[in-house]
């Protein structure tokens, strides 16, 4: 039996902040950060908030608060790349927090801002030969404003937190996914880092005066890989579901920067009002991007049962995917 979504659920923090504040931060000024992002404002989470608070907040937007009316969940995948720490996993965190009963199982998956890509594959493949009729809560929720380095102009103005979910579990013949495909180019892992916190830089106080917890990436390098990887990735996932540009309802793209995406966009010569931005207004939420704009999406203009919907991204590893489904 295919396996679907079933249900969508978001999370954003309450905080707003504007490009205002960030080119107090940086040096620059607001009119740089729109005319090279596109990002007019982003979301930061409130002190003391942890990444599984923001994927609890959207597992409970997508579950409703009657207990009673949930399905049985007997997987919970958490895409992140900014964990509550580093063991055990934020998705263990998750299943407890939510009053999941034992017995199921929850992992974690870093594939940076391709997670929920990476995530849902795994999930599908799962109910599909291991768990077969049964559920899964695939949620990517990332905070990047506690690793942003506020004085670098090229990577402040881009990111911001939030939180996606979705979900999965089997749906009727013609309808839930249909073909999906992830890769990963480990030699370019250098691209989008944080050096340490881990075995190979510590975080001791050295580190730590050196900015290494913080995040970095070779935006130039990164944006050869997405326009030249991503037209790729799309026409394989399409050739093996039979499937055309023409034949998509909705191109869901992990929302990098407002101008990649509109360049992306023209690329693929895509009607622009078949692909729904959150951009503009939630900046880059990391593997939550991809969620969080299909909930956003379907909230404007409510997915129609058999919709087809294109979803692809690129994020650190460097890592990319992409997967055609149909709306149940």
């Amino acid at each position: 039996m295919p396996i679907g979504i079933l249900r969508l659920g978001a999370h954003l923090p309450p905080t707003v902040v504007d490009n205002a504040a960030v080119a107090s931060w940086s040096g620059t000024t607001e009119q740089w950060i729109d005319e090279r992002t596109g990002i007019r404002e982003r979301r930061y989470a409130d002190p003391g908030v942890a990444t599984s608070d923001l994927a609890l907040a959207a597992s409970l937007d997508l579950l409703g608060e009657d207990r009673t009316a949930w399905p049985d969940i007997d997987a919970v995948l958490v895409a992140t790349s900014t964990p509550d720490q580093p063991q055990p996993s934020t998705a263990a965190v998750l299943q407890h927090k939510l009053g999941l009963p034992s017995g199921g199982f929850a992992f974690d998956v870093n594939a940076v801002c391709s997670g929920f890509l990476f995530g849902l594959t795994v999930a599908e493949g799962l109910l599909a030969h291991r768990l077969k009729g049964k559920a899964a809560l695939v949620v990517a929720a990332d905070m990047y404003s506690r690793i942003m380095n506020r004085e670098d102009r090229r990577t402040v103005s881009l990111f911001g937190d939030g939180a996606g979910a979705a979900l999965f579990g089997p749906v009727p013949e013609g309808f839930g996914l249909h073909a999906s495909r992830i890769v990963t180019d480990g030699e370019l892992s250098s691209l989008v880092r944080v050096p340490a916190g881990g075995t190979v830089r510590p975080l001791d106080p050295e580190a730590y005066a050196a900015g290494d917890h913080l995040f970095r990436m070779d935006g130039r390098r990164v944006r050869d890989y997405v326009v030249t990887t991503l037209p790729k990735l799309v026409q394989e996932v399409l050739d093996e579901a039979e499937l055309t540009l023409k034949d998509i309802d909705r191109v869901v793209f992990h929302q990098a920067n407002t101008r990649l995406l509109e360049h992306c966009t023209g690329m693929l010569g895509l009607d622009p009002a078949r692909v729904p931005l959150t951009a503009p207004r939630y900046g880059n939420t990391g593997a939550a991007s991809i969620p969080v704009t299909l909930h956003d999406s379907h909230l404007r203009q409510p997915l129609l049962r058999g919709e087809r919907i294109l979803l692809a991204g690129v994020g650190g590893g460097m890592t990319a995917g992409a997967a055609v489904l149909t709306w149940y």
